[in-house]
């Protein structure tokens, strides 16, 4: 009976008791760790950030300092009466983005590369010709926006000094900095867009006037409020986010070691497609939402407050400031500086891609500078042309003009030729569109017609 008896006493138990219990205890936050890092949220979290790329920096891009202006006035001048227009557009901006981002992962090539080898040259040159023009004058509006964003901190800076600074790091990032390591900072700079999320919270939003806007589609037949519609389809399904798009694709699949069309033509994927539209989707829901946002912030306090004289984002953050606080004319303006790096060295590689491959001359960011003159030397001349406009005194709001113009010209006629190439099974095999998806894209493609015959009768 006393060899049962246990060899420690009442108090030793009282001191064992606590450290196995927090023996046990940390052996539970590590199976609880393990479980939450290989197979709960954090590992999802992770593998879906992971599967994001093109589709996310395209859509962000997609709302350059250029398009937060359209924005911008379209809530001082509106309210929340166009603020359904987000919603319209996003299916319409992800089924066109998908169709490019197909393209370029069955084709292996970029977007202007496919349509020479489709198509007669001389269509092709006036495409790319236009979007270099509509392009160079995009970057000129928003380095000149960029620039007026900084003085809203620091007025006593140069605003040429400023925009030759912006236009020098952008053209940095491009030439010096390796794919691989560029490719990650777009990513990130996405996030940005975030700001006018919290700017548009931050300013206190009546959500029953706002949900009920969302829904509910109202229009006036007013010249100007249809120029504006025009302005917002142009800027949210722009010829640059087509060209980028699908070279980007390509460039993703260069990067993983597919380095000849013959490759990255055979190793087309079920999982590939599948990452590739779920990216698509997520990347303009994120440019969708930013619009959201920045039409409900203008709406809830320079509409209400009649304060509707909004030419650039730069005004539009001024005049928040006095009627929403210092949070939000702070995240407004950054949010400026923000899209706008990422959106710069986007309309110049477009551009250039759209060049480059419409001669047949070596293209990708994958490749160093001297590996690649033309392609690089396009990307410079655009930037040089959008900095040229600023020291020329030429009108921001003009620009933009322009820019609208050029794009109302070419966006019609590259629809026309994305929704022939992704039909075509002899082109597409199996991944052609599905019949649904070809007509919503020619539906689209009248809209954009429409659109564009309104934008330019409109200015002239």
């Amino acid at each position: 009976m006393t060899d049962k008896i246990p060899r420690y006493n009442t108090a030793e138990r009282i001191v064992e008791s606590p450290a196995r219990a927090l023996e046990k205890t940390v052996d539970a936050i590590g199976v609880a760790n393990r479980y939450v890092t290989s197979n709960g949220p954090i590992k999802k979290a992770k593998e879906y950030w992971q599967t994001l790329g093109p589709g996310l920096t395209t859509g962000a891009a997609d709302d350059d300092p250029s398009g937060i202006a359209t924005y911008s006035q379209t809530g001082a001048k509106y309210g929340f009466q166009l603020i359904w227009l987000a919603g319209f557009t996003y299916p319409l901006m992800a089924i066109i983005q998908e169709m490019c981002a197909r393209i370029g992962i069955v084709t292996g090539r970029g977007l202007a590369s496919t349509i020479r080898h489709q198509f007669p040259k001389p269509v092709l040159l006036l495409c790319a010709t236009l979007l270099f023009a509509a392009n160079s004058f995009n970057i000129g509006a928003d380095l000149g926006a960029m620039a007026k964003a900084i003085q809203l901190f620091k007025p006593e800076l140069s605003y040429n000094l400023l925009i030759v600074f912006f236009a020098l790091i952008s053209l940095s990032l491009q030439i010096f900095i390796p794919y691989k390591i560029y490719s990650k900072y777009l990513k990130w700079l996405a996030l940005v867009l975030f700001a006018y999320v919290l700017s548009a919270l931050l300013v206190g939003l009546d959500w029953h006037a706002v949900l009920k806007a969302a829904v509910i589609p109202s229009l006036k037949a007013d010249k100007d409020q249809i120029i504006l519609i025009c302005g917002i389809l142009g800027t949210t399904i722009s010829p640059y986010l087509f060209f980028w798009q699908t070279s980007q694709e390509v460039e993703e699949k260069i990067m993983g070691g597919q380095t000849s069309i013959k490759l990255r033509k055979s190793d087309v994927t079920n999982e590939e497609i599948k990452k590739m539209r779920i990216d698509i989707w997520s990347g303009m829901l994120l440019s969708n939402a930013a619009m959201f946002f920045i039409i409900a912030a203008c709406a809830a306090t320079l509409f209400n407050f009649g304060n509707t004289n909004i030419g650039t984002a730069a005004d539009a953050a001024e005049a928040l400031r006095p009627l929403a606080g210092d949070g939000a004319f702070l995240l407004f303006a950054l949010g400026i500086i923000g899209v706008g790096l990422l959106a710069i060295p986007v309309l110049a590689g477009s551009a250039s891609y759209a060049i480059a491959e419409s001669f047949g001359w070596k293209e990708g960011l994958f490749y160093k500078l001297n590996e690649a003159y033309a392609f690089y030397g396009v990307i410079i001349i655009s930037m040089l042309f959008g900095l040229g406009i600023n020291f020329f005194g030429l009108d921001p709001i003009k620009t933009l003009i322009y820019s609208a113009v050029a794009n109302g010209l070419v966006a019609p006629v590259i629809l026309v030729i994305i929704v022939l190439i992704s039909s075509n099974k002899k082109i597409m095999g199996s991944r052609v569109n599905h019949p649904v998806t070809t007509i919503i894209g020619w539906l689209i493609t009248a809209g954009m017609i429409i659109a564009g015959l309104a934008t330019i009768y409109s200015f002239f």
